[in-house]
């Protein structure tokens, strides 16, 4: 599959993790922390949820076991680290620019983040 755009839509949890792993190679706890602290606690993935999900993008090729490691005294030989493949990378911005035309058409019928109706717009 070459368009990103046939893995869509992705699950909260695929979008979280993908995301997670943007900016680094991560092992499942480091994965966890990250959403969990980036969602302020609105996104708690358990250790069945993640190593799920984290199979199944790994099946899809958008995310790989990574070689890198931590420092030999910060790291524990039991840990898988992943990282986003350039597929991953593009399935992520595909699903980013799907949500956010979810968005655009919720505003433009007067929906907001806060609840409260959109001003009225002269016609």
């Amino acid at each position: 599959m070459d368009d990103p755009r046939a893995f869509l839509p992705l699950s909260p949890q695929q979008f979280h993790i993908l995301l997670a792993l943007t900016g680094s190679h991560l092992h499942g706890y480091a994965i966890i922390r990250d959403i969990e602290q980036r969602t302020a606690g609105a996104v708690r993935l358990g250790t069945g949820t993640l190593y799920t999900a984290l199979a199944r993008l790994e099946a899809l090729a958008l995310v790989d076991e990574s070689n890198r490691r931590a420092p030999a005294g910060e790291d524990d030989d039991r840990r898988r680290y992943y990282r986003l493949t350039p597929l991953g990378r593009a399935v992520l911005a595909a699903e980013t620019e799907r949500l956010e035309s979810l968005v655009r058409h919720a505003r433009a019928r007067g929906i907001t983040a806060a609840g409260r109706p959109a001003l009225s717009r002269s016609r």
